[in-house]
């Protein structure tokens, strides 16, 4: 019975998500439903004590990241920095080239340590502009971001530094470097019918007359007559983001160390902060703080005669997102908690080949939570010493363990209630209805990705 409970509260979410209600209410009442069919008297124990603790410790954690990200899209947007860099692509590649150009963007952000939530936000306007000057679905929008930022550079192309590629290196005493060969292939295999699948959704919209659309939400705004800058200067902010993360990723430790405690007049005691935890976010912050500074310094004049209510939407979207993001991340929590998810994740311990068990539990575990981090964390969490032994009972290198869970992590995470996939909706103002069937066509090639990679192990012994 617990299981079923498990099912339908994770049914019941995706099917409200899909058919447009928020999540930010319907998240907690069917997580506490959950708890209500399980064990009544815990219902405002887990409200307090997981679901709230969940969703405001992750919005504590990164709200600056999607305010900044958003501001930054923003005044990307604004400043005619996005159309200048479409316009000048699209002169040199032609129009017909929207997809793979926004698919590189995406990748080059990501792999270059980028936020996934940030790459939604400064490369929507990119996006929107490309496809609206190509004539293409804004639809595929979605789609396409995901292909770039959420696939190949977020947990398979080794050395990324997102957190999907981290969090395997705890438990298998691996590096970020991990399996390079199959990562690799897993990346060639993705991006291939990946881009195959959206240039085919592209070609059949085209013989269908289906232009950009109409009736659009959210749309990026510029003045007709406004002076483009070069694109040589719209593409610093990217470039300084780019730079500025990586530099602050490795000064921020010679800086701090790994814990630094520090103690303000108005404090009784001295705080102990560990660097580790906030290294990443701090990174980003300083990177789009430099970035915005970059903007600003080549259209101070543009931006500000209308910076005001031209930053309202960017703030109340950051906003709506973090809370969207956030309210998921506690849905999890609470999902995670309860006995038909133990029961859920014990039943995966009969698969008796280590890679395949690896890869269907992880992917498993990450849809019931809507998140590759998430789960990931707690299948390696509560396996990753049982994956240990049978890898070394059958002679199989951590590495390949390593690049297995990381690809698995981003295969069924996408599924309609991701916090990702909600909050990439949010900033380009489309529905599930509108934009997820392209989304689900990207989450089915990840998830034979980490297969295939699989079968090329057992046929070659590349690592």
């Amino acid at each position: 019975m617990s299981v079923i409970i498990t099912i339908v509260a994770l049914a019941t979410l995706m099917i409200a998500a899909y058919r447009g209600f928020s999540v930010i209410l319907v998240a907690p009442i069917i997580a506490l439903a959950a708890v209500f069919l399980t064990t009544p008297i815990d219902v405002a124990p887990a409200f307090s004590a997981i679901f709230m603790e969940k969703m405001v410790g992750f919005i504590k954690l990164y709200f600056p990241v999607f305010l900044l990200g958003a501001l930054f899209g923003k005044l990307i947007e604004i400043s005619g920095f996005a159309r200048s860099i479409v316009q000048a692509v699209i002169k040199i590649l032609g129009a017909h080239r929207a997809i793979p150009v926004i698919v590189t963007i995406c990748g080059l952000l990501t792999y270059g340590g980028v936020s996934l939530f940030v790459v939604v936000f400064a490369v929507y306007p990119f996006a929107a502009e490309m496809f609206r000057q190509s004539n293409i679905p804004k639809r595929l929008i979605p789609a396409t971001i995901i292909l770039g930022a959420l696939t190949f550079t977020m947990d398979a192309m080794p050395g990324t530094p997102q957190i999907q590629n981290i969090i395997p290196t705890s438990f298998f005493n691996t590096t970020a470097w991990a399996a390079p060969t199959l990562g690799i292939i897993g990346s060639i295999f993705i991006l291939t019918v990946g881009l195959i699948y959206l240039e085919r959704k592209r070609k059949k919209a085209q013989l269908n007359n289906e232009g950009y659309g109409t009736n659009l939400r959210n749309e990026p705004t510029i003045a007709a007559d406004l002076k483009l800058p070069s694109p040589i200067i719209a593409l610093l902010p990217l470039v300084v983001v780019g730079i500025m993360n990586l530099t602050l990723t490795h000064m921020i430790p010679a800086w701090y160390s790994d814990s630094f405690a520090f103690q303000l007049a108005g404090m009784k005691e001295a705080m102990n902060l560990d660097i580790k935890k906030v290294l990443a976010i701090w990174a980003v912050i300083g990177a789009l703080c430099s970035g915005i500074l970059c903007i600003m310094l080549f259209s101070f004049k543009t931006i500000f005669s209308h910076f005001s209510e031209n930053t309202q939407s960017a703030i109340a979207g950051a906003m709506l997102a973090a809370m969207n993001t956030g309210t998921e991340y506690g849905f999890g929590a609470v999902i995670a908690a309860l006995p038909g998810f133990l029961i859920v994740a014990n039943s995966l311990h009969g698969i008796s080949d280590p890679l395949l068990n690896e890869a269907i539990t992880v992917n498993i575990l990450a849809g019931i939570t809507g998140s590759a981090s998430g789960g990931l964390s707690i299948a390696l969490g509560a396996m990753s010493e049982q994956f240990q032994t049978m890898a070394t009972q059958a002679h199989i290198p951590m590495e390949v363990m390593h690049r297995v869970a990381a690809m698995a992590s981003g295969g069924m995470d996408t599924l309609p209630h991701n916090g990702a996939v909600i909050t990439l909706l949010t900033v380009t103002g489309l529905t599930h209805r509108e934009a997820y069937k392209d989304i689900f066509g990207i989450t089915i090639f990840k998830i034979l990705s980490a297969f295939v990679v699989i079968g090329v192990y057992y046929m070659t012994g590349w690592v």
